[in-house]
């Protein structure tokens, strides 16, 4: 293999990634470089040899950031379309990504004969249809969170993934794949803080941004709705257990224009779980100092902490204010491997014909439990789930 000639002939004509091994190669006539392949298999199943063909639907923040992950970091992966409204967004799918397939029509899109999968990274309502008529079109799917803003919406999602099993949907859930939130469960799994009991989780955007959050309230589903999905998934993930209940509420201290919009700036929630354990969720949008998640487990016999100060890195600047970390900013800075690393997966389920851990399920799940929480914030009143 270390020899052969017209590899990168045979290469393009197949569609392979360059990090393909040559291996499962039987020399042949009349084929690309005088050689052809054969299927090679894992665990008994077929794995994809050609590199997944990807187009990508939104290109906001987190768009951006899976988009340069798929055309530049993800070896097995290929962007080669995007769906987007608005010419600055073409323009940039374009010019930055070079892409020459950029469509306006995400059923357009789909429809494309040439394209594998495709990635949702489009406003959240917008997920479920997508979802939809991506895999009716024969479309792997990966979708960012939330699932949906109804459960209407989340149910139709359900019934199209269950209409074509064949078809990988993996939901964005990428607090799972950042190594800390990884490793926690790892040790949870192997009894070092014996059995949780409690989840204490915090999330709180910070106050640079905090105009767009004020622009997008009206149509956000809530605060619990739009910041809490991801502490609500991974209570249900430490716990291994649901939540049963839950009381809620809410206040804005800063900026009305929350409050003008049906919304809050800032949200407490507290839940009881099926097995007895506890959680609680404190999210907001006004920290002054960047990005703040932090997450506390407790056990009966020890406890885990991620990220108890959301340091930027592990340097100290000593200056006229003391000694100091700077904090993160942002969350594409914070979870920028967790977002490489669950892509990564989504590309090898499709490659490796396997199902993802995330799925429509466990969007299904935090979707009615942001949407009791909802009702307890806006009643007062403790909601049964």
């Amino acid at each position: 293999p270390g020899e052969l000639r017209g590899w990168q002939t045979f290469r393009r004509a197949y569609r392979l990634s360059p990090g393909h091994a040559p291996r499962g190669l039987v020399q042949t006539t009349g084929t690309a470089g005088g050689y052809d392949f054969e299927p090679i298999k894992l665990n008994g199943k077929r794995l994809l040899m050609t590199e997944l063909r990807v187009g990508i639907a939104g290109l906001g923040r987190l768009g951006r950031v899976h988009a340069a992950n798929l055309a530049h970091k993800i070896p097995g992966a290929v962007l080669t379309a995007a769906c987007v409204p608005g010419a600055d967004s073409q323009a940039y799918a374009r010019q930055e990504l070079g892409l020459e397939k950029v469509y306006g029509d995400f059923r357009e899109m789909v429809a494309d004969p040439e394209l594998d999968a495709v990635a949702i990274v489009s406003p959240s309502g917008e997920h479920c249809w997508q979802i939809e008529a991506a895999l009716d079109a024969g479309k792997h799917v990966f979708s960012e969170k939330p699932l949906g803003v109804t459960m209407e919406q989340c149910l139709q999602a359900e019934a199209a993934v269950a209409r074509h099993p064949e078809l990988v949907c993996m939901l964005g859930f990428m607090r799972r794949y950042d190594k800390s939130y990884a490793y926690a469960k790892e040790k949870i799994t192997a009894g070092a803080i014996g059995t949780p009991y409690l989840v204490k989780s915090t999330g709180i955007d910070p106050e640079a941004v905090v105009e767009g959050a004020i622009r997008y309230s009206g149509t956000s589903g809530g605060i619990f709705l739009d910041s809490a999905i991801h502490d609500i998934d991974l209570m249900r993930w430490f716990l291994g257990s649901e939540a049963a209940e839950v009381y809620a509420m809410g206040c804005t201290f800063k900026h009305p224009a929350f409050q003008d919009a049906g919304d809050d700036e800032t949200g407490v929630a507290v839940y009881k779980f099926k097995n007895g354990a506890m959680g609680m969720v404190h999210v907001g949008r006004t920290a002054p100092y960047g990005y703040h998640i932090e997450t506390e487990i407790v056990g009966t016999e020890g406890t885990i902490r991620i990220s108890a100060v959301p340091e930027k890195n592990r340097a100290m600047v000593y200056d006229v204010n003391g000694a100091r970390t700077e904090c993160v900013e942002s969350f594409p800075e914070r979870f920028a491997e967790a977002y490489l690393t669950e892509m990564e997966e989504f590309v090898r389920c499709v490659r490796e014909g396997r199902k993802p851990d995330t799925g429509v399920a466990d969007g299904i799940y935090a979707t009615r439990v942001g949407y009791a929480t909802t009702e307890a914030w806006k009643t007062g009143k403790i909601v049964k789930i």
